[in-house]
């Protein structure tokens, strides 16, 4: 049986996606790339970044996404717009069915390299060498598939946890919608 994993590191500028296919022991490269957003407004940003993760999953049909969690900013501007950026891709998955799971960054770093304070060119460089690449992919795209083989490592050893299951008999869009009460005051 071959496993696809979409791999996913959320960026508010530049978001990377990366898929592996796992079969046994063998994992193979099949796609990574950056959705780069334009200057501007945050909505058409994540709008940007949802279109974006949803073609590549109508165009690869994943198994399983796997997302790098946020991590302590110094900065809360900048978290915020992260954990935003991280929102418009989970909702991609969520809304194709997609289970998803999420790591620590000290975590996929781990799984790659061996440290987990490893710096973004040794991720590249691993990912080089273990996806057999002519060249390492971007830095977005490297940390993306450093998720996906993160999700391969923990999924072969079964003891990934899942973070989001959407069952394919209910809706997600119904059932918020009946708990949404109207507007405030009413």
């Amino acid at each position: 049986m071959t496993t696809r994993i979409l791999g996913i590191d959320p960026g508010s500028r530049i978001t990377g996606f990366g898929l592996i296919a796992i079969q046994g022991n063998h994992v193979v490269h099949i796609a990574d790339g950056c959705i780069q957003t334009h200057r501007g407004d945050l909505a058409l940003k994540l709008k940007t970044i949802f279109d974006g993760i949803t073609r590549v999953i109508q165009e690869y049909r994943p198994d399983e996404m796997a997302i790098e969690q946020v991590f302590l900013h110094r900065n809360v501007a900048s978290a915020l717009k992260l954990g935003q950026a991280r929102g418009a891709a989970l909702m991609a998955g969520i809304l194709q069915a997609l289970p998803i799971y999420e790591y620590a960054p000290a975590e996929i770093k781990q799984a790659v390299t061996g440290k987990g304070n490893a710096a973004k060119e040794q991720i590249q460089y691993m990912i080089r060498i273990l996806l057999n690449l002519p060249q390492p992919p971007k830095s977005d795209a490297a940390d993306a598939l450093a998720a996906a083989l993160c999700h391969g490592h923990t999924w072969r050893s079964n003891i990934g946890t899942r973070m989001v299951q959407v069952s394919p008999r209910r809706s997600v869009r119904s059932r918020s919608l009946r708990a949404w009460q109207g507007p405030v005051g009413q």
